[in-house]
């Protein structure tokens, strides 16, 4: 059953569903860190485990995550797998997101700067 409010129709329990998912898989610091970092350009595993500060096993076992959530996609070059963001759209979210809590610490910080005399 859906409601309309607003002018919004309710998503379907099973988009819902899915957001939850998705939504899941990035309440990982580890795996919302590498959609991060694909966000600024695509990367092999070795790179992304160096950029993240993970073990390349574990690193893996992430991309693997997101992949099959349709979040990233793969290609290989030779012998190595590139690894790319599949939805923009997630991406927006993720730095969104990530801005916003940056802007609000920074913020939350900024008397303690001016205290010890750092400035901004």
């Amino acid at each position: 059953m859906t409601g309309n409010v607003g002018g919004f129709e309710d998503p379907s329990a099973e988009v819902l569903g899915e957001a939850a998912a998705a939504f899941g898989l990035l309440a990982s610091a580890a795996r919302l860190h590498l959609m991060w970092a694909l966000s600024q350009g695509e990367s092999d595993v070795t790179h992304l485990a160096a950029r993240v500060g993970g073990a390349l096993p574990a690193v893996s076992q992430h991309l693997a995550k997101l992949k099959l959530a349709g979040l990233v996609n793969c290609r290989r070059e030779g012998r190595r797998q590139v690894y790319y963001v599949g939805d923009p759209d997630v991406v927006t979210v993720v730095r969104v997101m990530v801005g916003q809590l940056t802007a609000r610490s920074q913020h939350a910080l900024a008397p303690v700067r001016e205290l010890r005399g750092t400035g901004g």
